[in-house]
């Protein structure tokens, strides 16, 4: 009995999560017409928030990636990281954590002490251009949290990298 009051109130739950609403396009609708002249910007997708966490992912980018085997930062992940101390400098408010990534290739000790590596030189880097220390954390979690899922060279890329993650 218990069992079948819980299947019903699930479904109902389902069913209730499943309805929706018609999206409101602004102002109120009085007679049942809809005006010919309104403006949608559902289509066009609106900026982050100036400072925001999504405006530092969306528009900065919160990541650097890594050849194989490698922890050492490459033109393109320095320029990526001058780009992030910028925003940095201008929002100091924001505390966050170097995350260090590697593929899946290794064993999970390497990895870890490869990530440490990757989230270290990233650290260092931005220290140099001033960043406060104070401001920063690194954590590796080595190849236990992959970007991408698969076993070629492109699932691997994605997944050899340092991640900025703001508090």
């Amino acid at each position: 009995m218990r069992f079948k009051i819980v299947t019903a109130l699930a479904a109902v739950l389902l069913l209730a999560a499943c309805a929706s609403k018609p999206a409101q396009t602004g102002g109120a609708n009085t007679g049942g017409t809809t005006s010919t002249n309104q403006t949608s910007t559902a289509s066009a997708p609106q900026a982050p928030a100036a400072g925001s966490v999504e405006e530092f992912t969306q528009s900065v980018g919160d990541r650097v990636f890594f050849g194989f085997d490698r922890y050492d930062l490459t033109a393109e992940a320095q320029a990526q990281l001058q780009k992030q101390a910028t925003w940095l400098k201008t929002y100091p408010q924001y505390r966050f954590v170097i995350e260090g990534h590697c593929d899946e290739r290794g064993t999970r000790e390497y990895n870890l002490a490869l990530g440490e590596r990757r989230a270290t030189a990233v650290k260092n880097y931005l220290v140099a251009l001033g960043i406060d220390v104070g401001r920063m954390q690194t954590i590796s979690y080595g190849k236990e949290r992959p970007a991408v899922l698969g076993s070629d060279e492109a699932a691997w890329a994605q997944n050899r990298r340092a991640v900025i993650v703001l508090q």
